[in-house]
């Protein structure tokens, strides 16, 4: 690479051509100084180096790079996490036997969002109460979003729900980051919803 190049073409004898091609006197260089080939070596080396610190920072997950399955399956296989994908090919996987979805969403599939369901169901006749349960929820805390649905069968369904928007990718900390609070923070909300609907079947009569 031509990172240093002389404006003037030299001559033997120490002088140099000037472009209305009279010869020039040149100075005497110190007895100390580097020749131009040594200086763009040194650059060149150093440039190589930094490259080479880039690439290896990058293959360390240190640098956001885009969402995709395999980056979320991986970090489930190093936690040493049992999966599915399903027909759909959404992961998902049981935690305290809840069901949790890591999904991707957006024309990029930038959007990651965690979703976990509840492992019970709760009657109709309680709606006011969920519904408070939830809005309570969402008042005083950030994650997860915690709503619900009717289900077909007249049960409620409670969720709880971590979303990002990654539009610029995401470091593996990052992910890490994303995908642990989205489990621990559902797992919160549903050991809160267990502690005030008790199961019946752990109570002793």
């Amino acid at each position: 690479m031509g990172f240093f190049r002389g404006r003037r073409m030299r001559r033997p004898g120490g002088t140099s051509s000037d472009h209305d091609g009279r010869a020039a006197q040149q100075p005497s260089p110190p007895s100390d100084a580097r020749t131009d080939a040594e200086l763009q070596a040194d650059v060149e080396s150093v440039l190589a180096r930094e490259l080479a610190t880039t690439t290896r920072s990058d293959a360390g997950g240190l640098y956001p790079s885009p969402l995709s399955t395999a980056r979320i399956v991986e970090w489930i296989k190093d936690y040493g996490y049992s999966y599915f994908i399903d027909s759909d090919g959404d992961v998902g996987g049981l935690w305290h036997s809840r069901l949790f979805y890591f999904l991707l969403f957006g024309p990029d599939r930038e959007i990651l969002q965690v979703r976990g369901q509840w492992n019970r169901e709760i009657t109709i006749d309680r709606v006011e109460e969920v519904l408070e349960f939830c809005n309570e929820w969402n008042t005083e805390r950030i994650w997860p979003k915690a709503y619900f649905r009717v289900r077909d069968n007249g049960m409620i369904q409670v969720y709880g729900e971590v979303a990002v928007d990654l539009e610029h990718g995401a470091s593996d900390d990052q992910l890490d980051q994303v995908l642990a609070c989205g489990l621990s923070t559902g797992a919160m909300l549903f050991d809160a919803l267990d502690e005030l609907y008790r199961d019946p079947a752990q109570v002793a009569p």
